[in-house]
């Protein structure tokens, strides 16, 4: 079963065909009151509207909630803690700031908390060091983004 199948039976939308097997956490009352095999809660920092714009339309198109979109990163760390998403997509560069000390503070300031990914137009090997230095859960490149990947890798399965 796919992600949008998956979505849509969560909901509500479409009822499931005999033989299907459908996660436990379709019954449960509210997908915020337990922890399913999918990320339903992603917020997403980059310092570009157009992209923050088009990122939301594709990942909530392909399954995922995005909860919120920040620019900087004190918007990042006010949505973190009002919003509490499981995972936060971190472009490495946002504007003036690092992401990657964002992803630092995230990370240090909540340790058992959202997955954070790294994004970037540039490949892996070109941010390799920082991206190591950050710790993040992962780095993904935005022309890969999907819910598919960020799935795989929130959940540790690698890209």
């Amino acid at each position: 079963m796919d992600l949008q199948a998956n979505a849509a039976l969560s909901r509500g939308l479409v009822a499931p065909r005999a033989g299907t097997r459908i996660p436990a956490s379709c019954n449960a009352l509210s997908r915020g009151a337990c922890k399913s095999d999918w990320v339903t809660r992603c917020l997403i920092v980059d310092d570009s509207k157009q992209f923050l714009a088009a990122a939301r339309l594709l990942l909530e198109r392909q399954g995922l909630t995005v909860v919120g979109v920040a620019l900087t990163s004190a918007e990042a760390l006010q949505q973190v803690e009002l919003l509490r998403p499981e995972v936060v997509l971190v472009d490495v560069s946002l504007g003036e700031e690092s992401g990657f000390d964002l992803a630092r503070r995230l990370i240090e300031g909540d340790p058992g908390g959202a997955a954070v990914i790294m994004i970037s137009t540039r490949g892996g090997e070109e941010v390799a060091d920082l991206v190591e230095r950050s710790r993040p859960a992962a780095f993904l490149q935005e022309s890969e983004l999907s819910a598919g990947a960020i799935l795989r890798l929130a959940d540790g399965q690698g890209g």
